[in-house]
């Protein structure tokens, strides 16, 4: 099934439309000839991570009748230069909003685990995540 479709906009920068119709504008990195004015394709990788994981903990959460109303996530990518790819993502959480005890949020942190794009990366990027 076809999700989105991507245009190329020049100068190193793209649109990304969702079959919804949201867009998003990807923009090359200062690092790798671009100007940064927006996402760069890794970072949406990187940002996707974050966004999968806490998906999935509020799916676990809606599941299990357990209130979910706060969490943020400051995403951390870490490029090597030959090749050229993502090599780490860190992930910094704070789920303390939400007054869980330690067994919530460990289960909750195991569900957000099994999210498709950490399975994904897994093995392929070192992925770090902190928990506060």
């Amino acid at each position: 099934m076809e999700i989105s479709t991507v245009n190329y906009l020049g100068n190193l920068s793209t649109e990304c439309t969702h079959k919804s119709g949201c867009k998003i504008t990807t923009d090359a990195p200062i690092d790798n000839f671009g100007k940064g004015a927006a996402f760069s394709p890794t970072d949406l990788m990187a940002t996707s991570l974050a966004s999968c994981f806490i998906t999935i903990v509020g799916i676990y959460c809606q599941q299990h009748s357990i209130p979910f109303e706060h969490c943020t996530a400051k995403v951390e990518k870490i490029m090597s230069s030959a090749p050229r790819k993502i090599e780490r993502i860190n992930i910094r959480f704070d789920f303390s909003g939400n007054n869980w005890d330690d067994i919530t949020l460990k289960k909750a942190i195991a569900a957000g685990k099994t999210c498709p794009v950490h399975l994904t990366l897994e093995g392929n990027v070192e992925i770090e995540y902190i928990f506060n």
